[in-house]
């Protein structure tokens, strides 16, 4: 084996991570705001703001709701917070929204080199400009204090919205990211 064979190996290894890097989509990073006036130390109970009631015909909706409220439980539940049926400490409500956006892929040109055994090779390749239609959804949760009706966080997350963007793991997922800077039960104003 040549000093050629492993150099080669590691310039197409690279080569590969570069091309996964660059095709890859970065996650969805959320954005948050909150009070600074809540004391997060005083909430231990959540509830739900009431919805607007989804008829039978709507049952996607009615399942996406269901998926929606049973994540942000199981979160909230993670933080500490305990589900009461009356007087909750905070409101909880969320936003779903989907929108058509257009995205256009520049030209790109790609040149390649190798070889195998005795032979060598390249080649040039050239892309066309594309655009294409997709969809986004975006997810807003609300945190409400009760007592002082005024809201007091909010998580917010959006991304390209496919096929199974509404399943429950998906949206697990979406709802998790959103809240990843909720506060945990017992934190105080900062």
């Amino acid at each position: 084996m040549s000093l050629q064979q492993p150099r080669r190996g590691r310039v197409l290894l690279l080569a590969a991570a570069l091309l996964v890097a660059a095709c890859s989509t970065p996650p969805p990073q959320p954005e948050s705001m909150r009070d600074p006036q809540a004391n997060f130390a005083a909430y231990r109970t959540y509830g739900w703001q009431p919805v607007p009631q989804v008829d039978g015909k709507d049952a996607p909706l009615k399942l996406l709701d269901q998926n929606i409220r049973a994540a942000v439980a199981a979160e909230l539940q993670k933080r500490g917070y305990v589900a009461a049926a009356t007087d909750p400490d905070l409101n909880i409500a969320y936003d779903t929204a989907s929108e058509q956006k257009v995205e256009s892929n520049p030209v790109r040109i790609g040149v390649g080199m190798g070889s195998w055994g005795g032979s060598g090779g390249g080649s040039v390749g050239v892309s066309t400009p594309s655009v294409r239609n997709y969809q986004e959804g975006s997810l807003v949760i609300h945190a409400i204090d009760r007592t002082r009706n005024a809201e007091v966080w909010q998580g917010r997350v959006s991304g390209k919205m496919s096929q199974g963007s509404i399943d429950a793991a998906a949206v697990q997922r979406a709802v998790a990211t959103a809240m990843r800077d909720f506060p945990g039960r017992g934190a105080s104003a900062q």
